[in-house]
């Protein structure tokens, strides 16, 4: 365990309390096994290497569908966009 210069142990970082099987996360986000090992190959999603194995933490899982949120457009944006086309 690392001290600090006070003399006083480090804390522990905080471990997550669930982890997840790329079976189970799958099944979480309502997508299939073969996204979400894509996702983990192209480095698009965090995820915790333990020896071979690839585990999921929830609140990881829940910022990756945040981070894919894409808003609807209105008829103003529309239309800002095709002024700038022509």
């Amino acid at each position: 365990m690392a001290e600090r210069v006070t003399g006083k142990p480090a804390p522990e970082p905080a471990l997550p309390t669930e982890l997840l099987t790329i079976e189970e996360a799958a099944e979480r986000i309502k997508m299939s096994v073969r996204y979400l090992r894509r996702a983990v190959a192209e480095r698009r999603i965090a995820f915790h290497r333990l020896g071979r194995s690839i585990r999921f933490d929830p609140a990881d899982l829940a910022s990756f569908v945040q981070a894919s949120r894409v808003e609807p457009m209105t008829a103003e944006t529309v239309w800002r966009g095709l002024r700038s086309v022509a």
